[in-house]
């Protein structure tokens, strides 16, 4: 039976979701060796009106562990104060819905296979959930290391293999994303479909060019800006921005592969251990002055010292030496071979001013990140230019005229609308042109389309995804078999129709499968269901009575309410 979010609605407040889902399961008897009940737990989420496929998913998903006899309570947050206490109260929570967005340097299943999950990233890093196993990292330094694209792949998979039995994150969906722009104002040839970026990407809002008098390109975003610091991105709308604001060495091109963009060229000795970097001749700063090689070293050597930018040290950890032997010329080199530095470092950083950030830097406090630094006129090299930012309202770029890639469109707005259906009702009134952000049911978008003929709506399998988080640091999320036990409870089949009417693709692994030649396909084959994870928890010692689950015997929960 298929259950969408409509009929969700219906269902909602009765016992028709656990019977019809999932059948009747008979709790088991308790026996006379348990130890302590598990507590309450809580899990996180985005607001409902803001992100309604992952509300409606953690609402399902606490439905479906109550069946396990857990306690779980959905706590919608704001995305600004859902990022404060999962990525900053590390040692605080339980339980939390993410997403992982696609972005260009994603392409690469570097970004992923090392940052998530490597165990350096766990402290400040984006190994928020604490998970660590040396076998693991293993593997994730080997890729980065193997030249060989088939050997390599198979490291890959062999990450994707040892997540999947250690189970650190529930993965739900590879989301389908949906897009729409108006074809009256835009000339459609000039957006480009990136694959698993979809028509929302750095090469569509450069070359984008309107038709008529309407120059600027007015688009939404279901979330508030958390940051606009080339040294942290924070989330989807941070990056966006950013790579707007800020040049970088390469870009990942519409190809989906790395390729010169503030460098003339990049050229590696016969070791593939040295790139010589040739900046292009003339670029400059926002305030007029020119950009240097002594800019790129500053841009690639801060985030190691001190620990300044936590998010992007392990990606300049690998060099071991860099230098600027003249104005245009940095020369960078690695201990050993790296199969994904071009992608991953080169065209992940953000090249910054060394004359405005080495005095903020030095402001820093032992312990203090460039994080925390709020730098008032963001000064870039990049096509767009920043002009304002009102929290919670909107933030504007204007066109870059002395870029070498100058924008078509005069600027590029981007407001903050966290209701999803006001943001369609925007898009129908001309109030916006370019829907860059809809988490609402594309069913509703495709019959704005059918009324507007001038709509033009494009999808794509998105190369981030969403997941549950389990805390690894904190029991019971330590226990292997506990985590594997709620994650295998999930179906993801109902999850996939109920929250996203199977706009989506089931997940499994945090290699997209919009990356087929890296993508496991033996991940896609995980069974779930309710009595299956009853049967681990069973096996482990785990006991069910009267509704509540019980640790093993002599195991109490230290967190107890």
């Amino acid at each position: 039976m298929t259950i969408r979010r409509r009929d969700l609605l219906r269902l909602a407040g009765t016992t028709a979701l656990s019977s019809v889902a999932f059948g009747a399961l008979p709790f088991r008897a308790a026996r006379a060796a348990e130890g302590g009940p598990v507590r309450s737990l809580t899990l996180y989420s985005r607001t409902q009106a803001a992100n309604p496929q992952q509300y409606q998913a953690a609402e399902l998903i606490a439905q479906i562990w109550g069946e396990l006899g857990l306690k779980v309570t959905v706590q919608a947050l704001p995305n600004t104060q859902l990022s404060d206490v999962i990525w900053y109260k590390r040692d605080e929570w339980d339980l939390t819905m993410w997403q992982m967005v696609g972005r260009p340097e994603r392409s690469d299943p570097d970004e992923f296979v090392y940052n998530l999950f490597h165990s350096t990233t766990a402290e400040t890093g984006y190994n928020f959930v604490g998970y660590q196993n040396p076998e693991y990292d293993k593997a994730a330094e080997e890729q980065r290391v193997t030249a060989d694209r088939d050997a390599r792949r198979e490291l890959i998979y062999r990450a994707q293999q040892i997540i999947n039995e250690d189970q650190p994150y529930a993965f739900l969906v590879y989301p389908e994303k949906f897009y729409a722009y108006s074809g009256a104002v835009f000339d459609p040839a000039t957006v480009t479909d990136q694959p698993g970026l979809g028509v929302k990407n750095f090469w569509t809002f450069i070359e984008i060019t309107p038709k008529g008098d309407q120059k600027d390109l007015v688009m939404n975003s279901s979330n508030e800006l958390n940051a606009c610091n080339p040294f942290y991105i924070s989330g989807a709308q941070d990056s966006w921005v950013t790579e707007l604001i800020w040049d970088r060495v390469m870009r990942i091109g519409k190809d989906g592969l790395p390729q010169p963009w503030a460098a003339e060229s990049v050229v590696w000795n016969d070791a593939a251990t040295e790139c010589t970097i040739t900046l292009r001749e003339g670029m400059a700063w926002h305030d007029g002055k020119p950009v240097t090689a002594e800019d790129v070293v500053f841009s690639f050597t801060a985030p190691s010292q001190d620990n300044t930018a936590p998010m992007y040290k392990p990606f300049t950890d690998i060099i071991t030496g860099i230098e600027a032997p003249d104005a245009r010329t940095v020369v960078m080199t690695l201990d050993q071979p790296n199969a994904a530095f071009e992608t991953s470092t080169l065209a992940k950083l953000n090249i910054v001013p060394k004359h405005v950030w080495e005095p903020l830097l030095a402001t820093l406090k032992p312990g203090e990140t460039a994080e925390s630094i709020t730098e008032e006129s963001r000064i870039g090299s990049g096509p767009f230019r920043f002009v304002r930012w009102l929290p919670q309202q909107e933030i504007v770029l204007e066109a870059n005229p002395e870029h070498w890639a100058p924008p078509k469109i005069d600027r590029w707005i981007m407001r903050i609308v966290l209701n999803v259906a006001a943001g369609l009702g925007m898009m129908k009134s001309g109030e916006m042109n370019f829907m860059s952000d809809y988490t609402g049911d594309p069913e509703l978008l495709k019959q704005a389309a059918e009324e507007d003929k001038d709509l033009v709506i494009a999808e794509a399998v998105d190369i981030g995804f969403q997941y549950a988080a389990f805390n690894c640091r904190r029991p019971p999320f330590d226990d292997k078999v506990f985590r594997r036990a709620l994650s295998f409870a999930i179906p993801r089949k109902l999850i996939q129709n109920a929250a996203w009417n199977g706009f989506a693709a089931l997940a499994n692994s945090h290699v997209s499968e919009a990356l087929p030649f890296w993508h496991d396909p033996e991940t896609d084959t995980l069974e779930t269901g309710v009595k299956i994870a009853k049967a681990m928890l069973e096996e482990a010692g785990y006991v069910i009575s009267d509704g509540t689950l019980y640790y093993p015997e002599g195991k109490t929960d230290p967190f107890s309410d």
